[in-house]
Parts: structure tokens; C-alpha cells; sequence
């Protein structure tokens, strides 16, 4: 995994923006992605809000996304198997970029058709410990047309990064200003924050 891990963190150190293919298997994509299926046919999945726990807005004409929190004690295989991932990356990136990230949060997100979300930055306002922004895609046969694409603004251009299955996405949270543009089918992923608590 070391080899997928630095072309993450080789990729944001030239570009900003870190992409790795397949940082999930396709294993595990899958039993992530059947998860998140079973969790939205349960109504499991609610609608996200902008903000943190104490200022949360909720309006669908910013985003109409719908999310559910992964937890260890939730004691599912592979949402740990999930953690555990993150835990190696974790050390690896404290271990060769000193970046002192402590902890970190992560959810499903789901984007049924006609769903976005407009322009933001990740860190809030009245809190920094959001370092990292880590995105990992879970949609099979993603293609150009498709719609929800990743698209980030910097340094007045725009780079749309397309929701591929088992790609990861890795950027500073309070640095690039981006958005999820409109999907034109479901979109799925594992959306969170390495943070400095």
C-alpha cells in the first residue's frame, strides 16, 4: 500500500490536489459501495448539512447530498477493514510529511440524480482542526456524461476530477475552494477530514 500512499502524497506535494487510482480494491469498493446501498434501501442515509455541530444549515439549494456517519462501533468488516486503511495512511503521512494529524471522521455520501453541491471550503469558520480533505469514489462504469465530477477552483482555473471507482482525491481543507457538480446519475463515495484535534 506505501506505493499508493506516496503517489497520493507525491501527486498533492507537486499539485495540490493528490489523486491515486485505486487507493480502494475493488474489494473493498464494492463491500463499501453494497454498504452504502443496504444503509439508503433503509433510510439510513440523511441529508447533510452545512457547518459543524454548532452551526449546522441545512438548504438544498446548496447541497442535497445524503450522508451517514462510519463509526468502529458500528462493528462492520469492512467499514473497519475501511479504517484500518486509513490508520496505515495515517501513520505513513505523519511518518514522511511530519503533518501531526491526530484523528480523523469520515461518511458515506450519496448523490442521487440531479444532486450537487456548490462552491465551499471544508475547514469551518469556527474551527481549524480540519487539515486534510480526503474523497474515495465507489461508482462502477463512471463515464464522461455522467456528471458529479469533482471540480476545484485555484488560481482562477478549474480542474474537474471524474468520481472513478477506487480513486482517492487528497487536498488541504482551507486551501482550495471546490464543489460537486451536477450529477446526472447516483454518485457514490467515502467523504472525510485528518484532523489535529
Amino acid at each position: 500500500m506505501e506505493n499508493i500512499f506516496d503517489t497520493l502524497i507525491d501527486s498533492f506535494i507537486d499539485d495540490e490536489i493528490g489523486i491515486a487510482e485505486n487507493f480502494l480494491s475493488l474489494k473493498l469498493a464494492q463491500h463499501l459501495r453494497d454498504n452504502i446501498v443496504e444503509l439508503y434501501k433503509g433510510n439510513q442515509l440523511k441529508f447533510a448539512g452545512t457547518g459543524n455541530n454548532k452551526i449546522v444549515h441545512h438548504n438544498k439549494l446548496v447541497r442535497n447530498d445524503v450522508i451517514f456517519w462510519l463509526d468502529r462501533s458500528h462493528s462492520n468488516q469492512f467499514e473497519n477493514e475501511f479504517f484500518d486503511l486509513m490508520d496505515s495512511f495515517v501513520l505513513h503521512l505523519n511518518q514522511t510529511c511530519y503533518t501531526g494529524i491526530t484523528s480523523y471522521e469520515f461518511h458515506y455520501t450519496m448523490y442521487e440524480k440531479g444532486s450537487f453541491y456548490k462552491k465551499h471550503y471544508d475547514q469551518f469558520q469556527n474551527n481549524s482542526s480540519r487539515k486534510f480533505s480526503m474523497i474515495m469514489y465507489l461508482n462502477v462504469g463512471w463515464k464522461a456524461g455522467d456528471g458529479g465530477e469533482l471540480c476545484v477552483y485555484r488560481d482562477g482555473k478549474q480542474q474537474n476530477i471524474a468520481p472513478e471507482n477506487g480513486k482517492g482525491v487528497f487536498f488541504k481543507s482551507d486551501v482550495l475552494e471546490h464543489e460537486v457538480l451536477l450529477t446526472n446519475v447516483r454518485r457514490m463515495s467515502i467523504t472525510g477530514w485528518l484532523k489535529v484535534d
